[in-house]
């Protein structure tokens, strides 16, 4: 697995990180289920950027989004949230497909979906 710095390199900097989350937030925005999740389901711009700038800075880009928001404490930021299984699911179903239709090395894309995999479910917060 690639480390976080590399990756961030590997896959072109911020630019792929823009393309996958824009990718995920189109499948979102087709789906009610999920979408009731967001506080502003007509308006998923912030949303957008707030995960963008979390995963390149994960993945070894700019802290800009510790520099605006603090730590990520994401499962504190995502607990007035009802996430069970089957949210966490239909979140992972998409941000898979976002990551397939990018296409990345192998590598790249079993590291993203390791953590997409691991992160999700640290989030649930409901059974």
């Amino acid at each position: 697995m690639p480390d976080e710095v590399a990756l961030y390199e590997a896959v072109g900097g911020m630019a792929f990180f823009e393309s996958l989350v824009d990718r995920f937030y189109q499948r979102v925005a087709g789906d009610p289920e999920l979408l009731r999740l967001y506080p502003h389901p007509d308006d998923l711009g912030p949303a957008r950027r707030r995960l963008t700038l979390f995963l390149a800075q994960y993945w070894g880009g700019p802290a800009t989004y510790s520099a605006e928001r603090g730590d990520p404490r994401l499962r504190m930021r995502h607990f007035s949230f009802a996430i069970g299984g089957a949210e966490r699911d239909r979140w992972l179903e998409h941000m898979r497909a976002a990551v397939a239709e990018l296409d990345p090395p192998r590598e790249v894309a079993h590291a993203l979906l390791e953590y997409f995999d691991m992160g999700a479910e640290a989030v649930r917060n409901r059974d």
